[in-house]
């Protein structure tokens, strides 16, 4: 079953504060919202996964054994505080008309964390630093992400929350590839770089981490002044009890949506496990590249490159495609194109590395789409001035289940032997994930606190 229509209507909760929904936004709202997403591929990309994620497991930081665990420690904290606090963080912005406010707030201190990555030599002494910075990025930008992903309900309707939501995923994307190549050309490779920047004592990326923060917080200005904060919920309860009585609205929110909107639970644990999936293609694909297709260092990342490029102008093309099916079959079609080409990874392997350069960016493609439909579902079930009390909880399912593409992963590879053996893991998440989607249906949420 597709979507809701473009004609169901959306009920605000009783006393929510409330939003301009079903109010077409124009042009320049919708651009303004979407270059935060530009922005924010800075530290996705930038800092997680390409450049700083490297380069802090260097020797030079430590045995890499024991770096790599530290940085998994710093991150599972960042996790589970997210899990904790998302749902409620989100749910007391909305209700004090707050959530232009605090995406302000959380951006600034992604911004901040990722300038003063600048400051971490490669020495072990500075270890501790850039992890504690990276796990606050982390928090900070899960929640930045909570308020962001609830103003899309401010600059869409029912009719193009598709197009609009896959137009500011598809410019992460595109974003996140911009800047790393304008780092890799700059920066990271030549010695010297621009400006005279050399990789003695890591100044090639430590330069690079405030451009990236320069990246962000220029791009992340427009969406300030072009989309409106939103009303005060009258009921509101300031302060610590306010904290207090967030969590047990959140408990009751959790049995409201068993007992009323049951669709809606069912769809946060399938999307759940299937976007870990997907996280699990990225984080793991330079794995496989290298060690089962003899990608270099600089095969990966011009994969890379590559693979953002076709995901970002897949999820453009997408969202207009998702305002005309619906969301759902998006999902389900992109899920089940993506596990077929995994499956063809897996089995013509032994061809040589065309088969990586082919079927797994056919995967890659089908990555954003899915990422962006996910968002866009959820958006259509919410009633106004409940966004980010669900897009938290929407966070905190993922946080909950962030261990399932690891563990398939490294279980695949411990049974076969192999690094290619783990894109048979990745394709079992996303199978178990697409059964749980199958059955869900399109059924708003209830409008009741």
């Amino acid at each position: 079953m597709s979507d809701l229509p473009a004609s169901t209507p959306i009920t605000p909760a009783p006393g929510a504060p409330t939003t301009d929904l079903q109010a077409p936004a124009g042009k320049g709202r919708i651009l303004a919202w979407s270059l935060w997403d530009w922005g924010s591929a800075a530290f996705q990309a930038v800092v997680t996964t390409f450049v700083f994620g490297v380069y802090i497991t260097q020797p030079a930081f430590g045995p890499e054994a024991e770096v790599t665990a530290q940085l998994g420690t710093a991150l599972l904290i960042a996790g589970i505080v997210v899990a904790l606090l998302a749902p409620i963080t989100g749910q007391l912005t909305d209700a004090a008309g707050r959530r232009k406010l605090w995406l302000g707030i959380t951006t600034a201190v992604v911004v901040g964390c990722t300038a003063l990555l600048a400051l971490v030599a490669p020495e072990p002494s500075y270890l501790m630093l850039g992890l504690v910075l990276l796990a606050i990025g982390n928090v900070a930008f899960e929640f930045a992400s909570v308020s962001y992903n609830a103003m899309l309900s401010q600059v869409s309707t029912n009719a193009n929350v598709g197009r609009v939501s896959g137009f500011g995923w598809g410019m992460g994307y595109l974003g996140g590839i911009v800047l790393l190549a304008i780092l890799l050309v700059g920066f990271i490779f030549p010695d010297p770089g621009w400006f005279g920047v050399t990789h003695e004592g890591g100044w090639n990326v430590r330069v690079a981490m405030i451009v990236a923060a320069a990246w962000f917080g220029i791009s992340a200005i427009p969406v300030f002044f072009a989309v409106p904060e939103i009303g005060v919920d009258p009921t509101h309860k300031p302060g610590l009890r306010g904290v207090l009585t967030a969590y047990g609205t959140l408990f009751r929110t959790i049995a409201d949506l068993w007992r009323t909107a049951r669709q809606t639970l069912f769809f946060l644990l399938a999307s759940a496990v299937f976007r870990d999936g997907l996280a699990g293609v990225f984080t793991f694909g330079g794995v496989i590249a290298a060690r089962s297709f003899g990608f270099d260092a600089t095969t990966v990342i011009i994969f890379a490159i590559a693979a953002n490029v076709v995901a970002g102008l897949a999820t453009i093309t997408a969202g207009f495609a998702e305002d005309r099916i619906g969301a759902k079959p998006i999902m389900v079609w992109s899920i089940a194109c993506m596990i077929l080409s995994a499956l063809l990874v897996f089995i013509l392997a032994p061809l040589g590395t065309w088969v990586f350069w082919v079927f797994g960016l056919l995967l890659c493609i089908f990555v954003g789409p899915v990422q962006s439909a996910s968002r866009s579902f959820l958006a259509r079930l919410i009633p106004a001035g409940r966004e980010g009390e669900i897009f938290g909880l929407y966070a905190t399912t993922g946080r909950a289940v962030s261990f399932l593409a690891p563990a398939a992963f490294t279980l695949a590879v411990t049974l076969g032997g192999t690094a290619i053996f783990g894109i048979l893991g990745i394709a079992l998440v996303l199978i178990v994930g697409l059964l749980l989607l199958l059955p869900v249906r399109a059924e708003p949420v209830t409008p009741a606190r």
